[in-house]
């Protein structure tokens, strides 16, 4: 048969973007589908209030790299741009504890205690992980913070991907490609500014466009920008997709023009991230182009058990110089706490930022609410007043990321929603996710009353007791089988040849720490399974079906 590419992937994030370096360089054709924009450094905003080009929301004109996705039990905060998440997350890249992969549906599928290290040390050197050599004010405090709080010692410069050169060189000094021995892009040292979860525009951030992707395009790996993924259906009849799958993609920005296209592709890989992955593959069930998906798509979908709060302190303009995420503490085994920023100016999301409150997660939450603006205002007026506009938050504010390696996860359904029953939707369903975590609040309410300021949560934590991660994954678990997972140990769809998932919907417990990294490694792991087509003679590439048991 004649195919347009030999591999076809939906999504430039982590797991897109190492799929497409890594099949490029075994001499696949690869063609990469991605929803999001190409930016760069002229064209990111100057700060999140300018909506149009933050914000994903392209049917209102909203046309950014930023989304905000709200359900019943959770609000998921995450990227879409070419390069993916990479583009406005934090740089964060950390090896989660061993102890994960003893937890979830992929506990005992292999020996990933003496298999993951390799994987995750190529990850680390593609993606420049190195350790943060600039602290913040912001991470004093957490540094002294924790030392009142009695765990001092679990104090550490975060492990990120970015470019700081040489040790005694001015911040903003060009440099030759420092990683890929001349094959990848020129670099700026960082100069401090808080600004990578905005786009970096000083060319220090290691964004995929800057490696993996970079290096894709370079080998032959084609990104088609602004483009959306509507359906995949065997060809020939083959409903295992043995004979490879058409793919039919619109433009994703453009209401009339929809640009619809046909791909014929030997193998898929699904990876558009948790969301946008679990999203496509209950469509294309639901209209029977992939009725073998296992029906335990949208299960086991994970948060990181997360929490997002701080500390404004009126007084003070410096909480934004660093890199957005500088260090980390714990609190104990299963409580990790990141310091976080934004750069100056960017305090957009201090409009879903209100007072903290102890105790009731129940309706009584509001009065506690109430009761506790009332007594902030009463105390001290003008500093509450300042404290809870969000002009100013992102110099004033030292952002507190919370998570757990707690095992609580919910699930995704496909179905109308009583409120818009004209099409189905996902939607989220089971037992709430705390959204209170009692450590992470005492000790932000203890480092507020010793600075003189005030502790602060999202609204949809304080008002609806709905928590809000950055760190969405599972819902396209690993298993034996299709009947406890929809991928097998190589993130092959359970029920079908040459598709696989390569992103953070196949992580099978919580991390308790930023997911990039091992969704790095993940699709290093998976990779490592296909043969280079050379070896495979004049055939098209074949990936083996993951057969259920």
């Amino acid at each position: 048969m004649e195919y347009d590419v030999d591999y076809l992937i939906v999504g430039s994030g982590f797991g897109g973007s190492v799929s497409a370096y890594r099949l490029s360089e075994k001499g696949y054709s690869v063609a990469v589908m991605e929803m999001g924009k190409r930016w760069s450094a002229e064209t990111y905003p100057p700060s999140n209030w300018y909506f149009h080009r933050w914000l994903w929301r392209p049917m209102l004109g909203l046309k950014g790299f930023f989304n905000i996705k709200w359900f019943k039990h959770v609000l998921v905060l995450h990227g879409n741009a070419v390069g993916g998440g990479s583009i406005t997350y934090a740089n964060t890249l950390l090896v989660p504890k061993p102890i994960i992969w003893q937890q979830g549906s992929w506990a005992g599928l292999k020996d990933w205690a003496t298999d993951m290290p390799a994987h995750y040390a190529t990850a680390q050197k593609m993606l420049g992980v190195t350790e943060n050599r600039i602290l913040g004010p912001a991470d004093i405090i957490l540094k002294e913070s924790a030392e009142d709080w009695g765990c001092g010692d679990s104090f550490y410069k975060t492990q990120v991907g970015v470019f700081f050169g040489d040790e005694g060189e001015a911040p903003g000094k060009s440099y030759a490609d420092p990683y890929f021995g001349g094959e990848g892009p020129d670099r700026n040292s960082c100069i401090a500014c808080g600004g990578c979860m905005v786009g970096c525009r000083y060319n220090a951030k290691n964004s995929l466009d800057k490696n993996y992707l970079y290096l894709a395009e370079k080998q032959g790996a084609q990104v088609f920008s602004e483009t959306r993924v509507i359906d995949v259906v065997p060809l020939n009849g083959k409903a295992d997709g043995e004979d490879g799958y058409e793919v039919t993609t619109v433009s994703s920005t453009s209401l009339l023009f929809r640009n619809k296209r046909r791909w014929r592709a030997k193998a898929v890989v699904f990876a558009g991230s948790s969301l946008g992955t679990q999203d496509l593959l209950f469509k294309l069930r639901d209209k029977k182009s992939l009725p073998n998906i296992s029906t335990q798509l949208g299960r086991r979908v994970r948060t990181n058990a997360e929490s997002l709060i701080g500390v404004r302190l009126p007084n003070v303009d410096n909480m934004d110089s660093g890199i957005a995420i500088g260090s980390g503490i714990y609190l104990d085994e299963k409580t990790h706490i990141e310091a976080t920023r934004y750069p100056r100016g960017s305090d957009a999301m201090g409009l879903l930022v209100t007072a903290m409150i102890r105790g009731k997660t129940d309706w009584r939450r509001l009065f506690n609410w109430i009761y506790t603006l009332i007594r902030l205002l009463v105390r001290n007026p003008r500093q509450a007043i300042g404290s809870l506009i969000p002009f100013g938050l992102a110099k004033q504010t030292i952002i507190l990321l919370c998570m757990q390696t707690l095992d609580g996860h919910i699930d995704m359904l496909y179905k109308r929603r009583w409120y818009w029953p004209f099409s189905k939707h996902m939607v989220s369903f089971g037992p709430k996710i705390p959204a209170h975590i009692p450590e992470a609040s005492e000790f932000a309410l203890k480092a507020a009353r010793r600075l003189g300021g005030m502790a602060g949560s999202l609204i949809t934590e304080v008002l609806f007791n709905i928590p809000a991660t950055a760190h969405c994954m599972g819902g396209v678990g690993m298993g034996r089988s299709a009947a406890d997972g929809v991928v097998d140990v190589q993130s092959r769809v359970f029920g079908y040849k040459n598709m696989l998932v390569c992103d953070g919907s196949t992580l099978s417990s919580n991390l308790g720490v930023n997911p990039s990294l091992t969704i790095t490694a993940l699709t290093e792991h998976a990779m490592a399974y296909i043969p280079a087509k050379q070896s495979l003679g004049a055939e098209s590439p074949t990936v083996t079906e993951a057969v259920a048991g």
